[in-house]
């Protein structure tokens, strides 16, 4: 196995270089002139050369010595820039965020949220996995993201963190001539009767609203099952049903003339909160955005569309 110079015996080495005397390259790193001449002896054994001429008044490179000398000075060079790279890295100042989420959530929560991130950690680069339920689940305990926004409505399979940001309400939403035409207050009776469009089986908004079904004793029977939240809002916008969902998904329905009523008794909000590995250290930049995140909701920021801040302790989710 060959033995290549260190790190060390590249300063060293540029010490002696610089100042052409073992007495003050010592001085300069700390060594005295004895131990500095073992070092440098080692070091030309380690690279087979002789490096520097030596008499009793003066030292100076050989031919071999100039010539060692830039590769140590590049290797130093690049010592030192790897540094630089790995210290912004640990300060947040550069790195990677995997975010994984519930598609109402990135685009109904997250946005300003990135805003105020990137707005302090503009070189760090942020990748968003929009997923359902389960996959942001997936992704978070498998490592493929760092971080996830879920709503807590099933337990996951692994150990999980959640830290609980707000309650997201559900309302009836319709076109102006629906069955939601009265500006009021709908039950959710009133509701389930009407012809209803509903997200597909798995969704966390499907969980909630099935929930809500049993516990007035009406099962659902939707006119229509829609896996994306858009094809739900253009169904709607047609005037082919109502439909109930989260506040947080409004912008995600898309531009449609709706109208949008308060349900009485639906009985149940949706928890939103992010989840990460329990008992791991977050990266540099996964730290950062849970701390400010952490902070922007303890400061109690605005909600978007009436969501209501919660509590921000961090509860361990377990199987």
């Amino acid at each position: 196995m060959r033995n290549y110079p260190d790190l060390r015996d590249c300063q060293a080495f540029m010490a002696v270089f610089r100042h052409g005397s073992f007495r003050r390259a010592a001085e300069e790193i700390g060594l005295s002139p004895s131990a500095l001449s073992r070092q440098i002896v080692g070091l030309e054994e380690s690279v087979g050369a002789r490096l520097f001429n030596r008499d009793t008044r003066n030292v100076s490179p050989t031919d071999q010595g100039v010539a060692f000398a830039t590769m140590a000075e590049r290797m130093l060079n690049v010592a030192d820039l790897e540094m630089t790279d790995f210290r912004d890295y640990l300060a947040a100042r550069n790195g990677r965020l995997v975010i994984a989420g519930l598609p109402s959530v990135t685009a109904g929560l997250l946005p300003r949220l990135l805003t105020r991130f990137k707005a302090a950690h503009p070189k760090v680069d942020v990748v968003v996995l929009d997923a359902l339920s389960d996959s942001v689940l997936h992704a978070v305990e498998n490592g493929e993201a760092d971080i996830g926004f879920t709503a807590a409505t099933v337990s996951p399979r692994g150990r999980l963190s959640f830290l609980r940001l707000m309650e997201d309400r559900f309302i009836a939403i319709g076109t102006p001539d629906s069955a939601l035409s009265e500006a009021r207050p709908y039950s959710w009776q009133e509701i389930v009767e009407m012809p209803f469009i509903a997200m597909a089986k798995g969704t966390s908004v499907r969980e909630l609203v099935d929930w809500a079904c049993q516990r007035i004793g009406h099962p659902l029977e939707p006119q229509y099952e829609v896996s994306h939240l858009a094809t739900a809002g253009a169904l709607v916008s047609e005037g082919l049903g109502v439909t109930a969902l989260p506040e947080l998904t409004l912008p995600v329905l898309g531009n449609w003339n709706l109208v949008q009523r308060p349900i009485s008794d639906f009985g149940t909000e949706r928890r939103i909160g992010l989840i990460w590995r329990a008992g791991q250290i977050l990266s540099p930049s996964a730290g950062a955005f849970l701390n400010m995140v952490r902070g922007n909701m303890t400061d109690g920021p605005a909600q978007p569309h009436g969501g209501q801040p919660s509590r921000t302790d961090a509860e361990t989710l377990n199987p």
